[in-house]
């Protein structure tokens, strides 16, 4: 009897030991483990749901990407046609100016021509009078006959 009750003791040590980890024991471990489990699943899902979002964020910067290149494709052609408005009117103004200028200087050369010819006809009438004076040889009053000399210089 002593083996029976040995194994008697130990069956019932074991079956109070098995008792005691399922009342006491068993239910914060799987209580812990339950709740790994759960981190675990909400982890996972959170990973998941990042990666979908960080597609969606790279799809959203790859549509902005595009968007800004589209813009500044606008900017660039509206800067283009800017500057081609600005040498245009530019080469307008220039030619207009130009214009003006070359203007003026044929009016200035018109003003000094008509000078010249004034400046040619009184030198002409004063050469006449020295040429009559030496031929007739007197002295012409030069007021006095200032409408002989008048005709004189149209003539010429």
């Amino acid at each position: 009897m002593n083996i029976n009750a040995t194994l008697l003791g130990q069956a019932i040590a074991f079956a109070v030991f098995v008792w005691f980890c399922m009342k006491y024991v068993w239910p914060p471990l799987l209580g812990a483990i339950e709740e790994r489990q759960k981190k675990i699943s909400d982890g996972l899902t959170q990973a998941e749901r990042a990666g979908k979002d960080l597609e969606l964020a790279k799809a959203k910067a790859t549509e902005k990407l595009k968007e800004a290149k589209v813009q500044a494709a606008e900017i660039i052609e509206q800067a283009n046609k800017r500057r081609a408005q600005i040498v245009e009117k530019a080469k307008t103004e220039g030619q207009v100016e130009r214009e003006k200028i070359i203007a003026q200087g044929e009016t200035e050369v018109e003003a000094e021509r008509n000078r010249a010819r004034e400046e040619l006809r009184q030198q002409v009438s004063a050469l006449a009078i020295a040429g009559a004076e030496k031929i007739i040889k007197r002295s012409i009053d030069k007021e006095a006959n200032s409408d002989i000399i008048d005709k004189l210089v149209a003539e010429l």
